[in-house]
């Protein structure tokens, strides 16, 4: 006999569909976690981390470590505003192709028997980090929404955080073994984007889409000129803190080995930089009730106080730890302020934002690294990380309420 279909069975059916979509978003948020903690962490900045040993063995010079730097954030860069246009309509090719470019790149790193190839695949690898983080704003975007998507999209910006202190733990387990450490932050990275990619195949992940909000989205890759202009002072903002942020993450560990401390000193100080990304996670929620401007000149002016405590007492080793802690939250926070205030102003668009924002924090890091590479020549590193730190605390003057914001259709 066949059996009647039951209201039982409707709500026995939407039950286990809620289920399995919120399995699906679990997973999406854990590999985008990891992902980003790859791309990031493990990949784009464990460079510094690892040069030392790698000087020693290929014979890179620091001429071509300037090159190669360089031309990472140059093609981070290219590869964020690929993400621009794109991540709004294939933000899993992106995904695809943040791992192929950073996984594949740490390979290439770690199999390197030349400098010459060792350089290309640094280069390489990072426009993993530039096609991650908008391909990921926009499929947590399409899985999740309201506050706890916002919640989440916080979160998983955080997996900077753990990606440094796993790259730091990388470096005093493994190093010298330099080649090691990158085919370990390659296999992270590669599981990371499957898990993502697993989440994102089944179709309970996504939130239903009208016609209309299909075609919304389709016209949401490039945004109208009153969008940039409502983007102006965030832009501001970014390029300012990216500026006053470069002295830490580009000298930072040299001016600590500078004031007496060992090489594991400041592997450990690497740590704490990500260790403070991490305090990002359980911190969230007081810092969203703050709104994403207050949260911004919060996270600012910490890694501004931070910055001129450590290159004003490098050698008070608690405090520099401490001061590294500090960083690391201020920075990651500060950047989740900016998916959250780019959000605000065009949800539909967050993507696109968080790329935008992104290539101007970097562009802002590079300007930042040249000043300071050339104050370091000039003056002592405290009236340099001072100067940065100002930079830093300047980026609180674009910030205004949120409310005042008038949203763009």
């Amino acid at each position: 006999m066949k059996r009647t279909f039951s209201f039982g069975d409707i709500v026995q059916q939407s039950r286990g569909q809620g289920t399995r979509q919120r399995r699906s978003q679990r997973l999406l948020v854990v590999g985008g976690v990891g992902l980003i903690a790859a791309c990031y962490g493990l990949v784009r900045l464990a460079y510094g981390l690892y040069l030392p040993d790698v000087e020693a063995e290929l014979g890179l010079d620091a001429s071509m470590a300037g090159v190669v730097s360089g031309g990472a954030s140059a093609m981070y860069c290219a590869a964020a505003i690929a993400g621009f246009f794109l991540a709004g309509r294939i933000p899993r090719i992106l995904v695809a192709g943040a791992a192929s470019t950073a996984g594949g790149g740490a390979l290439g790193m770690a199999l390197a028997s030349q400098v010459e190839g060792f350089a290309a695949f640094a280069i390489v690898s990072s426009a993993g980090a530039g096609l991650a983080s908008p391909a990921l704003v926009e499929l947590l975007r399409r899985a999740v929404s309201g506050d706890r998507g916002q919640r989440l999209q916080v979160v998983v910006n955080a997996g900077t955080g753990p990606g440094l202190v796993l790259a730091g733990a990388l470096a005093l387990l493994l190093l010298p073994d330099w080649r090691l450490a990158w085919a370990a932050a390659a296999v992270v990275t590669f599981l990371s984007a499957f898990a993502v990619l697993m989440s994102t195949a089944l179709p309970s992940t996504a939130l239903p889409l009208s016609g209309r909000a299909r075609r919304q989205d389709a016209s949401a890759a490039v945004p109208p000129r009153a969008w940039f202009g409502q983007h102006l002072r965030v832009i501001c903002a970014a390029l300012l803190l990216g500026a006053g942020s470069a002295a830490v993450w580009t000298f930072g560990r040299t001016v600590l080995v500078d004031g007496g401390a060992s090489g594991d000193f400041s592997a450990l100080a690497w740590m704490c930089l990500g260790l403070g990304g991490a305090l990002v996670l359980p911190l969230s929620a007081a810092v969203r009730r703050l709104g994403s401007t207050r949260a911004w000149m919060l996270t600012a002016l910490v890694v501004a106080a931070s910055t001129a405590l450590i290159g004003l007492f490098p050698g008070v080793r608690p405090l520099a730890l401490l001061a590294c802690v500090a960083f690391g939250w201020g920075y990651t926070a500060a950047t989740g302020a900016l998916i959250t205030w780019t959000s605000e102003i065009d949800e539909r668009r967050a993507s696109a934002g968080t790329a935008l924002l992104f290539v101007v924090l970097v562009l802002g890091q590079g300007l930042g690294a040249a000043l300071a590479g050339w104050g370091l020549g000039a003056a002592t590193p405290g009236l340099v990380f001072v100067l940065a730190a100002a930079l830093s605390a300047a980026a609180i003057v674009p910030a205004r309420p949120v409310a005042s914001i008038v949203r763009v259709p």
